[in-house]
């Protein structure tokens, strides 16, 4: 038995004891008065590997990736009752942190030593896991790593035999405690659901999990656009904010969200567009981080939906550079970062209609726009500009040429794709217009 797990026993003794609450906070993720996240600190990716593949995690950092999400699985780490093997992770965790990644790690699923296989639902069941959990919590302890309680235990496929929102809570608070008393600075987040399943989620804040965790995390799966998220963020974060303690701020996390090239209407260049968009509209809807699913393709079956959310297509090109072939998404998430690089968002510009979006982000005195239209026709607006000329880059990366200013105002086309406008002087009529 290892020293972790005695260690962990010890301290789940005291759970019964009240212990007062610890405000936590992002590190480096958003600002406590208005979750702002700044980018690329906003993003990140789903990923399915242990020991990535030579080249891999270069091409993430060069697309400026900086949280990198995947399994810490309880079967795979705990083969033995209360013997811990975590090095696979301490090699993953030591990689990425050479790769200014921060690791996003979910506690999760099932063992076969407890519980017959299924999901936690016993006293001795849950006692397992939360001790498993305390271990791996205290060996990664001051990290920097969001620890996340599960994924998508709203749906049948991972809360075995099928969901139960009761036992689920019960879980996640012994955990809750548990983190809290051992290790009070750690970032523990919950519940991972599947789309934004609102019984699922005001269950678990009834049951008092807002007490422990420092973000709400949600996966907003849909086939229409991301921008259709938003009444849901605000019905959210108004249902946070009944039931958070007091002076406590709970932002929302996207923890996965993806469109793949298999659903209708979404080819690679249409997957690269809803990319930009679903990241920008999430900064918008004061969302301080999003973690697109997913970073490769996880195979070549022209059918099947789950090879097709990545970033790059899924053949290893194991004397290529870069490793693996991008896809206009990767092409379409690295423009974003070059451009706002060290940005954060202000405001949405207004043009008169809902369906057109030009975002304002700035860094000190410096102003970009990340300009783009939802309807289904191309749109001729015009941009107030206080004087200058401004460079245009499409989603893509690509130099566009601008029309040039017109009487005080810009004119430019927008498209279903962004564009990121770059004023050559402040423009202080951007930060003085009306939100």
């Amino acid at each position: 038995m290892s020293n972790d797990s005695e260690i962990c026993r010890g301290r789940l003794v005291g759970l019964a004891v009240a212990v007062s609450l610890v405000i936590l906070t992002f590190r480096g993720l958003c600002r406590p008065a208005d979750f702002n996240a700044g980018i690329p600190e906003s993003i990140g990716v789903n990923t399915h590997f242990l020991d990535p593949n030579p080249g891999e995690l270069e091409m993430l950092a060069v697309a400026k990736i900086r949280w990198a999400r995947t399994d810490l699985g309880w079967e795979e780490t705990e083969k033995a009752r209360g013997q811990y093997e975590f090095s696979a992770f301490d090699k993953l965790v030591t990689s990425l942190e050479s790769y200014k990644i921060s690791p996003y790690l979910i506690l999760d699923y099932t063992n076969k030593l407890y519980d017959k296989g299924m999901s936690p639902y016993t006293e001795e069941g849950r006692a397992g896991f939360v001790q498993w959990a305390c271990a791996a919590v205290k060996h990664f302890q001051g990290r920097g790593i969001v620890w996340e309680m599960y994924n998508e235990p709203n749906i049948k496929v991972f809360w075995l035999p099928k969901p139960n929102v009761q036992d689920y809570i019960k879980l996640a608070l012994e955990v809750g405690k548990a983190i809290q008393t051992m290790a009070p600075h750690e970032t523990y987040i919950g519940p991972a659901v599947s789309t934004i399943d609102f019984p699922f989620l005001e269950a678990c804040f009834k049951g008092g999990l807002l007490n422990y965790w420092s973000a709400v995390s949600v996966h907003p799966y849909r086939h229409t656009d991301p921008e259709n998220a938003a009444e849901e963020f605000n019905r959210l974060r108004r249902l946070i904010a009944s039931y958070a303690p007091k002076g406590k701020k709970i932002p929302i996390l996207v923890g996965e969200w993806g469109y793949t090239t298999t659903w209708k209407g979404i080819d690679d260049v249409r997957q690269g567009k809803l990319l930009a968009r679903e990241i920008l509209s999430n900064l918008a809807n004061r969302v301080p981080l999003t973690i697109w699913y997913d970073w490769h393709d996880d195979g070549a079956d022209p059918k099947d939906p789950e090879d097709h959310f990545g970033t790059v297509y899924f053949p290893y090109r194991r004397d290529s550079k870069p490793a693996y072939q991008p896809k206009p998404a990767y092409r379409a998430l690295k423009a974003l970062t070059d451009v706002l690089d060290g940005y954060q968002y202000r405001k949405r510009l207004p043009l008169g209609s809902a369906n057109d979006y030009v975002l304002l982000f700035s860094k000190g005195k410096k102003a970009r726009l990340a300009a783009w239209t939802t309807s289904s026709t191309e749109q001729r607006v015009f941009i107030p500009l206080s004087g200058g000329q401004v460079s245009i880059v499409n989603f893509l990366g690509q130099n566009l040429k601008p029309d040039g200013p017109h009487n005080g105002k810009l004119e430019i086309t927008l498209t279903d794709a962004p564009q990121y406008l770059a004023p050559e002087r402040p423009n202080a009529i951007w930060f003085s217009s009306p939100d």
